[in-house]
C-alpha cells in the first residue's frame, strides 16, 4: 500500500490516521477533504510536503473521486458528518456525505479494481441497556437510532452489497467512541477539557450515566492500518479498547486532573434520543489480526489528551465562543 487515498483525513480520526502512517510507514498519502466546520489544515500542517497532499473536494463529487481512487493502491474511507446533535437539526448533510459520498466512492473503486476500507461506527447496533452484559459483536443486528447513525448503516450496507454484488475488495471496521487530539471542541471530551481551560465548568448531559467505550484515535488508526493489510475482504472488525466509562465518570476525571472539585460541573439538558451505552467486542480484531491498544488504559490516554488541549489554545479558543452559544440556545 505505497499510495493511499485517506477520504476526510482533515477531519479528527482521519488526520490522526494520517500521522500514523507518517511516522509508521512509507506510505506516501493523499487527504481528500471537503473542509467543512469540523476539519482542520492545522492538523496537516506539520505533516512532510512530500508525504501528504490536500486535495479539497466532496467525497459525493464522482467526478473529482473517480481519477483520485484510479492513482492511490488503496483508499481509506473515514469522510463522514459525524456530529450526533447536528443530525437531529438537519439531517440532510448526512445523507449526502454518508450514503451519497459513500456510494460514489464504492463505484470509483469498482471501476479501479482498487482496495478500499470504509470506517464505521458502532452506533450503528443502536445502543445496550446499562445493565446487559453484552457487548457488540460482528453479528449483532442493526439498530440505529439517530440520522446520523441510520446513515452510517446505510452506509455499511452499501459497501457489503458492493462486495457481494461487483467483487469490490472492501472490508469494514466499527469503532467506539474515539477521543484524542484535533477532536472539535463540540465533542464530548474537548468540550469538557475547554470548558475547565477556559475556566468555565464542564456541562453534563442529564444524570450522565449514559455510558460510553473509549478508545483513543491512535488505537484506532493502528487498528485500521492492520485490518487494510491483513484483513480479509468482506469482513468487519469492531475496534475497541475496553474502555467503558459512564459520562459522570469522564466529567469527574477530568475535574480531578485540574485539582477541581468532582462536582464542579452542570447538568444541562439531556439530547433527544440519548443512546445509554455503548460496548464493543474487539475479540476478532485481536485473535485473528493481532492487534491491541498502545492506551488499553483510559486514564492515561485522557491525561495526554488533557494536556494537548492546554498546548494548543491558539487551535481551539477561536472557536469556543460560537460553540458555547450555540448549546446555550439549546439548554444544553
Amino acid at each position: 500500500m505505497h499510495r493511499v487515498l485517506v477520504t476526510g483525513g482533515a477531519g479528527f480520526i482521519g488526520s490522526n490516521f494520517v500521522h500514523h502512517l507518517v511516522e509508521h510507514t512509507e506510505a506516501t498519502v493523499t487527504v481528500l477533504d471537503k473542509l467543512t466546520y469540523a476539519a482542520s489544515r492545522a492538523a496537516l500542517e506539520p505533516l512532510p510536503a512530500d508525504r501528504v497532499q490536500l486535495v479539497v473536494g466532496d467525497v459525493a463529487d464522482a467526478a473529482m473521486v473517480e481519477p483520485l481512487v484510479a492513482a492511490h493502491d488503496a483508499t481509506v474511507h473515514f469522510a463522514a458528518e459525524s456530529h450526533n446533535d447536528n443530525s437531529l437539526n438537519d439531517p440532510s448533510p448526512f445523507v449526502r456525505t454518508n450514503l451519497v459520498g459513500t456510494f460514489s466512492l464504492l463505484e470509483a473503486v469498482r471501476k479501479a479494481g482498487t482496495r478500499l476500507h470504509h470506517v464505521s461506527t458502532d452506533e450503528v447496533y443502536g445502543d445496550l441497556e446499562l445493565d446487559d452484559p453484552g457487548r457488540f459483536t460482528e453479528s449483532t443486528p442493526y439498530n440505529p437510532s439517530s440520522p446520523y447513525s441510520a446513515s452510517k448503516a446505510g452506509s455499511d450496507h452499501l459497501v457489503r452489497a458492493w462486495v457481494r454484488s461487483f467483487g469490490v475488495r472492501a472490508t469494514i471496521s466499527n469503532c467506539s467512541n474515539n477521543y484524542g487530539p484535533w477532536q472539535h471542541i463540540e465533542k464530548f471530551i474537548p468540550r469538557q477539557i475547554t470548558n475547565v481551560i477556559a475556566g468555565g465548568r464542564p456541562k453534563l448531559y442529564g444524570a450522565g450515566l449514559n455510558v460510553r467505550d473509549w478508545i483513543h484515535a491512535d488505537d484506532h488508526s493502528s487498528a485500521v492500518w492492520r485490518i487494510l493489510n491483513h484483513g480479509r475482504v468482506g469482513e468487519t472488525y469492531l475496534v475497541g479498547a475496553d474502555g467503558e466509562r459512564n459520562n459522570l465518570e469522564v466529567v469527574r476525571m477530568i475535574l480531578k486532573h485540574f485539582g477541581r472539585a468532582e462536582d464542579d460541573f452542570d447538568h444541562v439538558a439531556d439530547r433527544a434520543g440519548h443512546d445509554l451505552r455503548y460496548a464493543i467486542d474487539s475479540t476478532k480484531l485481536r485473535t485473528e489480526l493481532g492487534w491491541a491498544p498502545k492506551y488499553p488504559s483510559f486514564e492515561e490516554g485522557l491525561a495526554r489528551t488533557i494536556e494537548w488541549y492546554r498546548d494548543h489554545e491558539d487551535w481551539w479558543r477561536p472557536a469556543k465562543h460560537a460553540v458555547e452559544a450555540t448549546y446555550a440556545a439549546k439548554g444544553q
